[in-house]
């Protein structure tokens, strides 16, 4: 089976939802106050900032992750607050974090997945029906969702936007009725182009994720074949 961004299998309806609504179990090996420290190390000087986004939870499984960052150092992740929802953030370089949100219940919310140059990023939310959708919101904070044509809308089923190029292209994967996954390419305009790797599985849990897109358009990822094999991919524009 192939992992999820939380080193969890896809197939896992918990996977998906970190394609979704990730796992923050992992998250804790960092501090929780915002502190500067000197990090020695190959004879450089290097500096950890940690950071909290307001109103992050501080009991086990709540709290502040980082997702992405550009080349300005802006970076956009999401957090999960005191009452266990998730909420989407973009901290700028200089410190200031901006919170923004879809899903407001609990287990619901926003996910930040990439950020390219221009501030753009691009994630998920899950909605009351445990639905997931995509996003892209620009710099100015508009957000606009969409979801994959194909894309299932039972529980623990939709699209989720992995990354996001300078182009404003975005690529990443929809799980369809079937429980099968797919890939996909979302142009600026909000045209979805949908796509399958060669002999990837159709069984439940099965199938294509598209997970990273260049300047170019390439995209890489992985697919499951039909018999739970894993396999790496690059699709040209």
């Amino acid at each position: 089976m192939l992992p999820g961004p939380d080193g969890e299998p896809r197939s896992s309806a918990r996977g998906f939802v970190r394609i979704a609504v990730f796992c923050f179990c992992l998250l804790f090996a960092v501090g929780t106050s915002a502190q500067e420290q000197g990090i020695a190390g190959m004879g450089n000087r290097s500096r950890l900032t940690t950071f909290d986004a307001p109103d992050a939870g501080t009991a086990s499984g709540q709290g502040t992750l980082a997702a992405s960052i550009n080349g300005a150092g802006d970076i956009t992740g999401d957090y999960r607050d005191a009452s266990d929802v998730y909420h989407g953030f973009v901290r700028n370089k200089k410190g200031r974090i901006t919170t923004f949100d879809a899903g407001t219940g609990s287990g619901e919310g926003t996910i930040g997945e990439s950020i390219n140059g221009a501030g753009d990023i691009t994630g998920a939310y899950v909605d009351a029906s445990d639905v997931v959708h995509g996003f892209v919101r620009n710099k100015k904070g508009r957000i606009t969702t969409f979801d994959a044509p194909g894309a299932g809308t039972a529980s623990d089923q939709g699209t989720i936007g992995e990354s996001i190029n300078g182009a404003g292209d975005i690529t990443g994967d929809y799980r369809d009725a079937s429980n099968v996954y797919h890939g996909f390419v979302r142009n600026k305009k909000g045209s979805i182009t949908t796509f399958d790797a060669p002999d990837a599985g159709t069984g439940s849990d099965q199938g294509t994720f598209g997970t990273s897109i260049n300047g170019a358009g390439d995209i890489t990822g992985g697919y499951e074949d039909a018999s739970g094999v894993g396999h790496g991919f690059v699709r040209t524009p």
